[in-house]
């Protein structure tokens, strides 16, 4: 017997590997054997007791019997049309994996944002019971106001005016006549007063911002003023002045008026600012003036500029009818034309409120008008209330509170 190889069966083999070894290597012709000469080395190898040997047709026939099915299912595994197979059930395989790996990332997802919650409202649980008992409700304080004062804004009384203004229904949007300028002074004079004793003020300044009278700047006018200018001038300036007399009696009045663009006294073919100085506004506040001349509590302010300066509780205010296109830009180019600090610009003319922040402690103030929308707003598609704006500044904080009075 020729051998080529290891007869002896290694300690990485088991037996059927061994069995299989030899007798493929005698199959082969690699072992030179006859198959009663492999019986022999695998009992041998295998079997401790010759009572049990086994005789080589065994070994033969579960030889022949595993190369048959080797040969007739292993050799198909070769073609392409079962890689094919396999390929397919591999990658079936492996979806199958992904699948359960994706559930079990899902579900570990689920898992860590459950925990996640829990840990929060743990979290939450433990903040409240480590930090609730040291915190401290608020303890009012004592009063720490300062020196508080008001400022009352009238702007565009266009006081001679009447008109009626129409909606889609035919119902009334907005009238004005003398009479509803007297009513709504009226409501004006009841709010101020309830402001001022609801506040415990003493001290109130008034700003008449121009445009007291409708004048005669268009031909159209005409046909909706009760009276002449001058005529309105002097009736709208006596009633200013037994109003403000009347105010007086529950409050020190400082009354500041600032020239309009309706004020001004222009023919009918005149030109705008032809005649700056010829103003119906001088016989409003001289009307003013006389009602008021022997009254302790009154007291009023004349600017040779035509506007309104003055000082509240510390704080700068420039009054304007307010004929600019941008309040923002404008309090800057009043500071450098007159070289002072304004800490308050406030304007009239536009018939509409607002407030615009330019800083710490200075802003604008656009307040509304006495006569409300009229047929000049309807053209522009521009209305707003009819109103009067009260002020509440205090020394170190400036404007603190402000109050709309709606007349319509």
């Amino acid at each position: 017997m020729n051998s080529k190889i290891d007869l002896k069966k290694s300690e990485s083999e088991n037996e059927l590997q061994y069995i299989w070894r030899i007798c493929l290597a005698k199959d082969s012709g690699v072992l030179d054997a006859t198959w009663e000469d492999v019986a022999d080395i695998l009992n041998k190898e295998l079997i401790d007791d010759d009572c049990k040997y086994l005789n080589e047709s065994v070994y033969r026939k579960k030889f022949q019997q595993a190369k048959a099915f080797y040969e007739n299912v292993f050799s198909k595994m070769r073609s392409d049309e079962y890689q094919d197979q396999i390929t397919s059930h591999r990658r079936e395989l492996q979806k199958e994996r992904y699948k359960l790996q994706t559930e079990k990332l899902e579900y570990n997802r689920w898992l860590r944002e459950d925990a996640r919650d829990e840990l929060f409202e743990q979290k939450v649980c433990e903040a409240i019971e480590k930090y609730a008992p040291k915190s401290q409700p608020p303890v009012r304080i004592e009063n720490s106001h300062g020196k508080r004062a008001g400022i009352l804004c009238l702007a565009d009384c266009h006081f001679g005016k009447e008109f009626k203004i129409y909606g889609l229904f035919n119902e009334v949007i907005n009238e004005y006549s003398p009479e509803i300028f007297y009513e709504r002074m009226t409501r004006v004079y009841s709010e101020v007063i309830d402001l001022i004793e609801k506040e415990g003020l003493t001290e109130l300044h008034v700003y008449n911002l121009g445009d007291s009278i409708d004048g005669f700047l268009r031909h159209s006018q005409l046909w909706s003023l009760r009276y002449g200018a001058i005529d309105s001038a002097v009736i709208y300036g006596n009633y200013m002045g037994d109003w403000l007399r009347s105010l007086s009696e529950h409050v020190c009045v400082v009354y500041h008026q600032s020239d309009g663009n309706h004020d001004e006294m222009r023919l009918l073919d005149g030109r705008k600012g032809q005649h700056l100085n010829e103003s119906v506004g001088k016989i409003i506040k001289n009307c003013i003036a006389i009602k008021n001349e022997s009254n302790p509590n009154f007291s009023l302010v004349e600017n040779k500029t035509g506007l309104i300066f003055d000082t509240v509780c510390g704080f700068n205010i420039l009054g304007i009818h307010g004929e600019v296109k941008d309040l923002r830009r404008s309090i800057m180019e009043f500071e450098n034309i007159y070289d002072t600090k304004i800490s308050y610009l406030i304007a009239g003319h536009k018939h509409h409120g607002e407030f615009s922040e330019c800083g710490v402690r200075k802003g604008c103030i656009g307040v509304g008008s006495i006569i409300g929308s009229d047929d000049f707003s309807m053209s522009i598609r521009q209305v707003a209330d009819a109103s009067a704006t009260f002020l509440i500044f205090e020394q170190g904080k400036g404007k603190v509170d402000e109050h709309t009075i709606v007349l319509n």
